[in-house]
């Protein structure tokens, strides 16, 4: 069984013209897929469709073999763009990584031991140990991206998906991230969607790589990319 399946998916906002149309691919499970895309080319609502927060105009998306956010599917972890609750305000890592275990344990009560050692196991594995107290607003962007991976793997995904995770973040953080992300799939097994227009960073860690324009207009390992669509210019910003 795949992690996902999109089987002819189109899609359009009311009154619209069609964002994507008649999409259909499957990724298997402990892929490390990058999904990439021009400025409106569809790649950000193709995520959103995936983890159930949109409706398919038409077609279907299956994950793990079920409709997705259906009760009792595997879980899904989500960075979406720009993830900034906590910022701001002087909450801990700890804090924020510790609101990742809501959809497992529900909103009230206490933080069992199961969830405190949840949390301290997921800013370990990301390298934030040593700053699990710090509030996140002290923080780097790239450290901030951290703390939020945490707090997706806190809900134990079968699925990660991230949009847009480095946007802002400097060249060395964004090849930190890769590197982390690719030792979290080899270490738990998980698949991984990662969107980004900078995929520079992650071409070298990624299986494969989808570019979304409309459609799939490109499906394959990132060695066997065409030429062109190594121009920054092609792909840039939301979408």
């Amino acid at each position: 069984m795949s992690a996902v399946a999109a089987e002819r998916v189109s899609f359009a906002y009311r009154g619209g013209p069609p964002v994507l149309d008649d999409v259909s691919f499957e990724v298997s499970r402990g892929e490390f897929v990058g999904i990439a895309g021009p400025n409106g080319g569809g790649k950000t609502t193709l995520i959103r469709i995936l983890l159930g927060l949109e409706q398919p105009t038409s077609g279907r998306v299956l994950v793990h073999g079920e409709a997705p956010g259906r009760r009792g599917a595997p879980r899904v972890g989500y960075l979406p763009q720009r993830a900034q609750i906590g910022i701001a305000s002087p909450v801990t890592v700890s804090e924020v990584v510790a609101t990742g275990r809501l959809a497992l344990r529900g909103p009230f009560g206490p933080l069992s031991r199961a969830d405190r050692d949840a949390v301290a196991r997921a800013i370990a594995r990301v390298g934030l140990a040593d700053r699990a107290h710090a509030t996140l607003r002290t923080l780097s962007g790239g450290m901030q991206q951290r703390a939020f991976i945490a707090r997706a793997l806190t809900g134990e995904p079968a699925l990660l998906a991230l949009d847009e995770p480095t946007t802002g973040v400097d060249a060395a953080s964004q090849e930190s991230l890769a590197g982390l992300l690719s030792e979290l799939r080899a270490e738990l097994g998980m698949t991984i969607l990662y969107v980004s227009h900078e995929f520079g960073a992650v071409e070298h860690v990624v299986s494969r790589l989808l570019l979304v324009n409309g459609g799939i207009v490109f499906d394959g390992a990132p060695a066997d990319l065409p030429a062109r669509w190594h121009d920054p210019s092609h792909d840039h910003g939301d979408g």
